[in-house]
């Protein structure tokens, strides 16, 4: 067996070790349960209310929408913390050590955001169904919409995680990349249609993977008569695929160089002085 095929089977192991224990971890388990229970109270109380020139359920609209920034939540910000974290705590030095390391530990982690990703989604949807009307997921439509767009929506945001837990080196400062994404949420049309912003807004709104990941959710989740209600009047698929895809290109293209970059910089002395710092900032 060579060594890279060895390092990627070693990470398959370690993310799904990682994977269980995220099940008998009390703050993991809070990640997992936390927001579900926040959506569903949100969408609960948005149910009585339509999506403008339909009957249709804003609650209903609003579950797919969400869905799509868990995936952008889960897979750009889960895997920028935990390299932030490792790289802070020695975890990195550690696998840089070892030969091929890093990629063991890279896929290890991409096991373990992708999986807890999906698992968002599953416990965000069930218990959505039982008081959402309109979801469509008896449709094999649906089921194949899941399929592209899922996959695909990761591949878009994992990369670009890794780009930016490996230039953030402080954990306090992943608070400047969150804050421009919620700004995003509000573009976006997660959470309300966004035809009534302004153009440009519009425009900012689809450059980003946030919007076309909401958009994708919806066209698989929701009636083919709320497309009307998009830009455009249609879900659009093809500039789907195209914005994600373009997305994806860029983050699979930046983070390895990126990473390269990283794991040379690692060092002993470097990790001290961020236990250091992290030690005076609890003192």
């Amino acid at each position: 067996m060579n060594p890279t095929t060895n390092a990627l089977r070693a990470g398959l192991r370690r993310g799904v070790i990682e994977l269980r224990a995220t099940f008998t971890n009390g703050q993991d388990l809070w990640t997992y349960f936390f927001p579900t229970v926040v959506l569903l109270v949100a969408v609960f109380w948005m149910r009585g209310s339509t999506v403008p020139g339909t009957d249709f359920s804003l609650g209903a609209r609003t579950l797919p929408s969400a869905l799509g920034m868990g995936l952008l939540f889960g897979g750009l910000l889960g895997l920028a913390n935990q390299l932030v974290i490792d790289r802070e705590d020695g975890t990195l030095l550690r696998a840089k050590a070892i030969p091929d390391g890093m990629l063991g530990y890279l896929v290890g982690k991409i096991v373990l955001v992708s999986a807890v990703a999906l698992i968002g989604v599953v416990i965000q949807l069930t218990p959505g169904l039982f008081f959402l009307d309109g979801l469509r997921l008896g449709d094999p439509g649906a089921w194949l919409t899941l399929a592209w767009v899922v996959p695909l929506g990761l591949v878009a945001t994992l990369p670009l995680g890794a780009v930016i837990g490996s230039l953030v080196e402080n954990p306090r400062n992943m608070g400047l990349v969150v804050m421009p994404i919620f700004g995003l949420i509000a573009l976006s049309g997660i959470f309300y249609p966004i035809n009534g912003l302004p153009g440009w807004l519009q425009g900012v709104a689809q450059v980003f993977p946030l919007y076309w990941l909401g958009l994708g959710m919806r066209s698989a989740l929701l009636p083919g008569d709320l497309a009307a209600v998009e830009l455009g009047g249609s879900w659009r698929h093809l500039e789907t695929v195209g914005v994600l895809g373009a997305w994806a290109v860029l983050g699979l293209v930046l983070a390895p160089v990126v990473l390269r970059r990283m794991a040379r910089r690692e060092s002993g002395s470097r990790v001290a002085a961020r236990r250091e710092r992290a030690m005076q900032r609890v003192g």
